[in-house]
């Protein structure tokens, strides 16, 4: 789930150099502060220093510690930040981009020419990638497989999509631009082409959403304090089931919103509260809190739930750093604990999703306003391990051959199983492709990596509902290959005459993979002086590295025929040359 807060609310503002927050003299409203809660804030910003140590308790649960495995990439955008996953992949809302990375965090492909992508949402089977493009007023359907958008679904009428949530067949659109019109739409993802908008609700601002089964939550994240609109679903109406009222629990601001598979509870957070609040969606009474933990300083929280409902996972940012909680969904023990504190703190927690046991969360910068994946190993499934090898050293004409096996836990053979593979050239992005383990769990693949470098190979397995997934890489050094031209041609020739020249090109003694340019210059001597011609470049076609060409020489003289390949990533220039004696033409 994403907190696409504005820079005007609370959790969001920007911090003085006294540390407070800079914030406006407004009230009640999105951008209006209500008086009690602001006044709350505002005390406990005055315990701003005990920041980092309540951030070191956080770590002392009696939990698993967070795995050393843990990682953050730099993601290389500033805007959006909401990241969903599924299908061995995590997607990550990048404005005019989603960036798509596998289950290790590596990010490997884009979807682009998008506009304003703030929210996803995503089927369970992961095949199908829903998109609120804020700046087209448009909702995306991406294929997932095939990084493509299959259809976007024109929300003019409702601008500025910026919330989803899907449940079976109906995708939930939280839409609003700007005060007084916000609402929801429901869409009926199995109509294709004809899916048309139809309005459940009506909002102060964009509000939050969160389905399952036949629930719907809507929370209007604009007003303090916040309510919780609870509906029912079905094929052909939504009707209003109840109201959980903000001012019974005194929440504050919305922050977000997670629902449980089965749609019987909703999570909701609030930068106001210490805690993340549970309550029955049939009963809309409060069952339980997540987190009673104080965090003082803290930016907005969010929060999620796991596929299959057992678990709960909550986080926040905080002047000193950020901190996810793992709680077990039905007693709300801590069981997982995963900490930052690098960066020198003002770090924004923007949104937090599971990828099977493990989870992806998103946070920016407030120095440089950079996203970044944080991928964070909770360690409750059982290990699988990977191997793979790869020869040292090499040339960029070489194709690369790798080898290496997958064990499951315990030993038994894994089946075959598809694993990610992705080549890296000097640290660029990569390449992704995939390769099918043998029913024993080994394998073995070729590649042509066509460039010289430090060539490292990161393959993946997305793991199972039982078996954590696992990776691993390996490096190969290649040095640019050696070339040559061989060149055939007569030693005479007649003035009128064609003259007819055929070659190879071979690279590190292999013929071209690709078709590759020749350059061809022509010098011819004789009394008149010395003059050089470049002719038109050749083909080596790329199946057999062959060329031919003709050239008709107009006068006598000594011609010399120098055939130059520039070189390439993978290969180094090379160069040959053939001279012909060419003669008058017979008097007739």
């Amino acid at each position: 789930m994403i907190n696409p807060f504005p820079l005007d609310h609370p959790s969001r503002l920007p911090i003085s150099e006294s540390g407070e927050y800079a914030r406006p003299s407004i009230r009640k409203k999105r951008g209006a502060f209500h008086g009690s809660p602001l006044a709350r804030l505002t005390r406990r910003l005055a315990g701003l220093t005990t920041a980092l140590a309540l951030a070191a308790g956080l770590v002392t649960l009696p939990a698993p510690a967070a795995s050393a495995a843990d990682i953050t990439t730099d993601l290389g955008i500033t805007s959006g930040g909401d990241v969903v996953a599924g299908g061995g992949k995590a997607f990550i809302a990048g404005d005019d981009q989603i960036l798509v990375v596998n289950a290790n965090g590596t990010p490997n492909a884009a979807v682009t020419d998008l506009s304003g992508a703030l929210n996803l949402a995503i089927t369970p089977d992961g095949t199908r990638l829903y998109a609120a493009l804020r700046g087209s007023n448009e909702v995306a359907e991406i294929d997932t497989a095939e990084l493509t958008v299959t259809r976007r679904i024109d929300l003019a009428e409702y601008p500025c999509p910026t919330n989803l949530a899907l449940s079976g067949n109906h995708l939930w659109v939280g839409y609003g631009c700007d005060q007084w019109d916000g609402g929801v739409v429901r869409l009926d993802t199995s109509s294709g082409h004809r899916s048309r908008p139809v309005q459940v609700a009506s909002t102060y601002s964009s509000p939050k959403v969160a389905a399952a089964g036949n629930t719907l939550v809507v929370g209007d994240s604009g007003l303090s304090p916040a309510s919780l609109s609870v509906y029912d679903v079905n094929t052909f109406r939504t009707t209003l089931r109840g109201i959980i009222d903000g001012h019974d629990y005194h929440t504050g601001f919305l922050g977000d919103l997670a629902i449980t598979p089965d749609g019987s509870t909703i999570i909701a957070a609030f930068p106001d509260s210490d805690e993340y609040f549970a309550w029955d969606t049939t009963s809309l009474q409060k069952v339980r809190a997540y987190g009673a933990e104080p965090v003082s300083g803290r930016y907005s929280p969010v929060v999620a739930v796991s596929a299959d409902g057992t678990h709960v996972a909550g986080g926040r940012g905080t002047r000193s750093g950020l901190g996810v909680t793992l709680y077990d969904g039905a007693t709300a023990a801590p069981v997982y604990s995963g900490t930052r504190t690098d960066h020198g703190g003002l770090m924004d927690l923007r949104s937090l999703t599971f990828s099977g046991d493990d989870l992806f969360a998103v946070w920016k910068d407030l120095a440089n306003h950079h996203l970044h994946l944080w991928r964070l190993e909770t360690g409750s499934l059982p290990e699988s391990t990977l191997t793979l090898t790869a020869p040292s050293t090499g040339t960029g004409a070489d194709i690369l051959t790798l080898t290496g096996r997958l064990t499951l836990p315990g030993g038994p053979a894994p089946g075959e199983q598809p694993l990610s593979v992705t080549r890296h050239v000097d640290d660029s992005v990569g390449t992704t492709f995939e390769v099918t383990t043998a029913e024993d769990g080994t394998f073995t693949f070729k590649d042509w990596p066509g460039s010289a470098g430090m060539i490292r190979y990161d393959v993946v397995w997305n793991g199972s509902p039982t078996v954590h997934w696992s990776s691993a890489s390996a490096t190969v050094t290649l040095v640019k290959a050696e070339s040559s031209i061989t060149l055939s041609a007569p030693a005479t020739g007649v003035a009128g005459t064609p003259l007819s020249f055929s070659g190879a090109l071979t690279l590190g003694g292999n013929r071209p993979r690709r078709v590759a340019m020749v350059k061809v210059l022509r010098t011819v001597t004789n009394s008149k002086g010395t003059v050089s011609t470049e002719l038109p470049s050749v083909n080596a076609v790329s199946r057999d590295g062959l060329f031919r060409f003709t050239d008709t020489p107009t006068e006598a003289g000594e011609y010399s025929y120098t055939l130059q390949w520039a070189g390439d990533r993978a290969s180094l220039p090379t160069s040959a040359t053939h001279d012909v004696t060419v003669e008058e033409a017979p008097q007739g």
